[in-house]
């Protein structure tokens, strides 16, 4: 049971550029609780710090409370003397309490810790979030796991809802996407397979959105051999690892694989059919990418190998927003490739576009989807900007204005809507921190061209052996309950020298997972 004040507040929403403080007497569901003030106040700073420790010097306009006592949790929130304050934000301190149901349950506790925080922050600020209180960046696998327990649709959509506040069309996005998922992946037996990972970490230029551990070629281009022969050596120290089990997908991925040569590009490809099984493979994905690194001789050297899925990637359609974020290609650029990969003989391409780009409101999106559909490509996978500390879009904070909450929300529905006048339906969803207007990524695809990879990949139904610098191995087993990583170190210069190392660790975590299925199983 929550107890909360009488509220008058009607819409208002607290302006994003204070300091906000989450003041906690014990150290629990921290992360949950941060990210669910994130969510409501995303540009908002936000310092954690705990009642056993010195306070903060640098003190927040606002201070949130959460204190555990027992049987009961509450939350509190006031100004400070230093803050800045004016009327959309909350004059009076506010304060509200959960009873605990059950005290020992840390699962049931951290949805009602949650269920506090959110009714509390949604009263204060007049707004529900599309998502509700979920946090974390796979809502399917909850609306698996109730399809799994054979609770009806009815059922998932009422106790989601009193759950997690999800909204109604949110809950049944995920259970579409949930139920499609199990269908295509049914029969398929991941546990016993495995999918491979191949990152190549270099692109012609770094987008200003961008947060991953990309290289430009301008400055690493003379890196690019030394590094395919660490990778291979990775590759092929994968290969025996994994000899007699079943691979299932091959995704390359990056940075920009085709920012290869064709050259290079030839001898990446030809370790991988060397080493592993093809014979086996439902699913070999090349992300092409950008559309400056993608060339016929190019394309003609992915024809030689069973490359069965690649993309397209313009992001955007707007000249004006391609130029701002750093795309050295045209708009005529993005179709002149497309049409040349379609002629090649590729019958499965997927197509990115980002919304909420600078700059960019529905307009610019419509004009961006009225393009993607004359080339109709098989699947399309549709972003919403997460912008991350890496990010260069961070240093234009002052210029950059998120897309409103409701064009969003009217942006997204216009996606959707784009994907199925192709014939497109919903198969795999994910969501990011700080991701504009707290909406999701979702990849639409005609029926047969869904990219399995990456299914596997959200629902973690199968080990996922990563190879290259930043790549990400997970070990998957007790039908998916468990789940080990071996990380690699994104440094280039350290990927190479010191790729013994973790090879060495992907070796010792793969024994400890096999000593402990032979236990469980005796």
């Amino acid at each position: 049971m929550i107890r909360l004040p009488a509220s008058k507040r009607k819409g208002s929403i607290i302006p994003l550029q204070y300091k906000f403080g989450l003041c906690l007497n014990e150290r629990k569901f921290e992360y949950d609780i941060y990210s669910l003030l994130k969510a409501f106040f995303p540009e908002a700073e936000i310092t954690i710090w705990y009642e056993d420790q010195k306070k903060p010097e640098d003190m927040p306009d606002a201070e949130f409370h959460i204190s555990y006592q027992g049987t009961s949790v509450g939350f509190t929130f006031g100004r400070t003397a230093s803050g800045a304050w004016d009327s959309a934000l909350p004059q009076a301190p506010w304060s509200a309490v959960v009873l605990l149901d059950d005290p020992a349950d840390r699962i049931s506790c951290k949805n009602q810790v949650k269920q506090l925080v959110y009714k509390s922050l949604r009263q204060m600020t007049g707004r529900d979030l599309p998502w509700g209180d979920l946090t974390g960046i796979r809502p399917t696998k909850i609306f698996s796991r109730l399809l799994e327990e054979g609770k009806t649709e009815g059922e998932i959509l009422a106790q989601t809802e009193k759950t997690y506040f999800i909204s109604k069309k949110k809950a049944a996005l995920a259970l579409e996407t949930a139920e499609r998922e199990r269908r295509i992946l049914a029969g398929m037996e991941a546990e016993n397979g495995y999918s491979l990972y191949v990152g190549i970490p270099f692109c012609p230029s770094i987008c200003l959105y961008c947060s991953f551990g990309s290289h430009p070629m301008n400055r690493f281009g003379g890196m690019v051999q030394e590094y395919l022969e660490a990778l291979f050596r990775e590759l092929r120290f994968i290969s025996g690892m994994m000899k007699g089990r079943r691979l299932d997908t091959v995704y390359v991925g990056g940075g920009t694989p085709t920012s290869l040569t064709p050259d290079q590009l030839r001898q990446l490809l030809s370790v991988l059919q060397e080493q592993f099984p093809m014979e086996t493979v439902r699913e070999f994905t090349v992300e092409a990418g950008r559309p400056d690194t993608i060339t016929e001789e190019k394309l003609e050297v992915l024809r030689e190998f069973p490359v069965s899925r690649i993309s397209v990637n313009p992001q955007t359609m707007n000249q004006k927003t391609l130029d701002l974020i750093g795309r050295r290609h045209t708009v005529e650029e993005t179709e002149e490739k497309f049409r040349l990969a379609r002629s090649m003989g590729f019958s499965n391409i997927n197509m990115d576009l980002i919304v909420g780009l600078p700059g960019e409101g529905q307009p610019e999106v419509e004009r961006t989807l009225s393009r993607i559909r004359s080339l109709e490509p098989d699947s399309l996978t549709v972003h919403a900007l997460a912008l991350k500390r890496a990010a260069r879009l961070n240093l234009f904070r002052e210029e950059y204005v998120p897309v409103s909450f409701e064009a969003s929300d009217a942006i997204m529905d216009r996606t959707a809507d784009c994907a199925g006048d192709m014939g497109m339906h919903p198969y795999y969803l994910y969501r990011q921190k700080n991701m504009a207007g707290n909406f999701e990524n979702v990849g639409y695809a005609k029926a047969g061209k869904e990219g399995i990879y990456n299914i596997l990949i959200m629902e973690e139904k199968q080990t996922i052996m990563a190879a290259g610098s930043g790549a990400s191995t997970k070990f998957v087993f007790h039908g998916g309950r468990r789940i080990e990583r071996v990380e690699n170190v994104k440094d280039l210069g350290n990927y190479i020298g010191r790729l013994d190392e973790m090879l060495q660790r992907k070796r010792e975590e793969a024994e400890k997972v096999r000593m402990e299925i032979r236990r469980e199983k005796l």
